[in-house]
């Protein structure tokens, strides 16, 4: 990956068009767990997605494995798609923007505090 891509995207391209190619090849079933599983895991996404990249390739991954093995979907995303999406963005440090625009919230606040009191 060169300076030229990464400033215009085109890699960040290149892997969602082949993560969306994998995602054809799935049985009806997975291929619409995996737009429940890519729609909530977009709030976990920074400015460019690139953090998303890795935790995407690793859903779809499990995904693959459990269609290659013959095992239904809801054996292992389990009712709560949403749930197993908090929980696998959460195992790779990934925050909402909630969490962050929070954080900032509370350092402005903190900072403003720090400068009344002392």
């Amino acid at each position: 990956m060169n300076l030229r891509d990464i400033a215009t995207g085109s890699d960040i391209t290149r892997e969602w068009r082949a993560l969306d190619a994998r995602a054809r090849q799935l049985p009806t079933g997975y291929q619409a767990a995996w737009e429940q599983i890519r729609s909530h895991l977009l709030r976990y996404s920074s400015f460019t997605g690139r953090n998303l990249t890795p935790i995407f390739d690793g859903a779809l991954g499990l995904l693959e494995e459990t269609a290659a093995d013959g095992r239904e979907i809801h054996e292992v995303l389990g009712g709560d798609i949403e749930g197993f999406c908090a929980a696998l963005a959460g195992a790779h440090g990934a925050r909402t923007y909630r969490d962050r625009w929070r954080s900032r919230l509370n350092r402005n606040v903190a900072g403003r505090l720090s400068r009344l009191g002392g």
